[in-house]
């Protein structure tokens, strides 16, 4: 019992606006946290952890357009733009230490960017720097920071088709110069696989709930792990290693939080040990375990894939609002930022999680 890692608030304060995703600066003690002020404007500031243990704001910044997510992950480590998605469907590019004007703009979206993420910075990720935003208006772009205006690749409803609100998008398989997919989930519990090698749709399933947050344990690997979380109490890790051609991928669904299950996140320094955040301000710790074999034969002489199963490691109850917002941080194991609709941005330590 001992041993079992630990959730520690370690800073919490109080904002005067609607919180919903925050990020670790690559390589430094800041992160950023973006929302939008009751007047429906942008609030993006800037932390930086001090010596002292607290939390200093650097940087408190306002624009027109309410943000509502953002990514470092097509960044160069050097530069460390931070691309962000707004309530009237742009997407933006900016460099905090002169964020007067973006350096990169985009009318991206008919409607709202529910989701963004990046790949090819930070030295993560093989292949070109992009950006993938998931919007309301049923659309998944893909976009060249380097390529101004239009995107690169452009995954939507075909005419006549159901336009389903696009809630969650995420990279994967970016482990050479060529190969690279995107998951997306949508709000009817569509997950779909598309491969930007080929530019086809890989694989879909629905797992007939809304999906809310979709993320690989890795980006920069041949797909291993899929986490998904969805709307009513329940995610779902699937093994991306064999895709049967009938079945699919082979998977399990775990129920938690007795609520929305906002989002899973990855540990960055292991893999197999993810977060999930829920709709009533909880925090579940989950160790995957992998079977003793990870393929079989269906009968048919066809292999496909063995799903391991889940540990709850430790749980917290932190708020009584929905936790929206959380980042690990890259380069201090255990030590991550989340951001509740209370207003509240909480800086939280894990510990032991080297001993799981």
């Amino acid at each position: 019992m001992e041993d079992k890692p630990q959730i520690i608030a370690y800073i919490q304060k109080s904002l005067n606006f609607t919180l919903y995703d925050t990020r670790w600066v690559p390589c430094s003690a800041r992160f950023v946290v973006l929302g939008n002020h009751p007047r429906k404007t942008g609030a993006l500031h800037v932390y930086e952890m001090s010596a002292e243990g607290d939390a200093k704001l650097l940087q408190e910044v306002e624009k027109k357009e309410a943000f509502r997510c953002g990514t470092f992950g097509a960044s160069n480590i050097n530069q460390r733009h931070l691309a962000t998605g707004d309530f009237d469907g742009n997407l933006r590019i900016w460099d905090l230490e002169k964020i007067d004007i973006p350096v990169y703009s985009a009318s991206g979206h008919s409607e709202i960017i529910n989701c963004i993420d990046g790949v090819g910075g930070l030295g993560i990720g093989e292949g070109a720097p992009e950006i993938v935003t998931g919007s309301r208006d049923g659309a998944v772009k893909v976009w060249d920071p380097r390529q101004k205006d239009d995107p690169v690749a452009n995954m939507q409803p075909a005419e006549g088709e159901t336009k389903r609100d696009c809630w969650t998008v995420a990279f994967g398989h970016a482990y050479n110069q060529s190969d690279r997919c995107i998951a997306a989930g949508y709000d009817n519990g569509d997950i779909k696989l598309f491969d930007l090698r080929n530019m086809s749709l890989r694989w879909e399933t629905n797992i007939k709930n809304g999906v809310c947050s979709v993320e690989f344990d890795r980006k920069d690997i041949s797909m291993n792990k899929l986490a998904a979380t969805t709307l009513e109490s329940t995610f779902h890790v699937f093994d991306m290693r064999t895709q049967h051609p009938t079945k699919g991928f082979a998977s399990l669904n775990e129920t938690a939080h007795k609520s929305t299950i906002w989002l899973a996140r990855h540990l960055p320094q292991n893999r197999d040990v993810f977060m999930t955040l829920g709709g009533s301000g909880t925090l579940n710790l989950w160790k995957y375990s992998y079977p003793e074999k990870r393929v079989k034969d269906d009968g048919n002489g066809v292999e496909m894939g063995v799903i391991g199963s889940v540990n709850l490691l430790q749980n917290a109850a932190l708020s009584t609002q929905p936790i929206g917002g959380f980042d690990w941080s890259p380069d201090r194991e255990g030590m991550c930022v989340c951001t509740s609709f209370d207003q509240m941005l909480r800086v939280l330590l894990v510990t032991k999680l080297n001993r799981v």
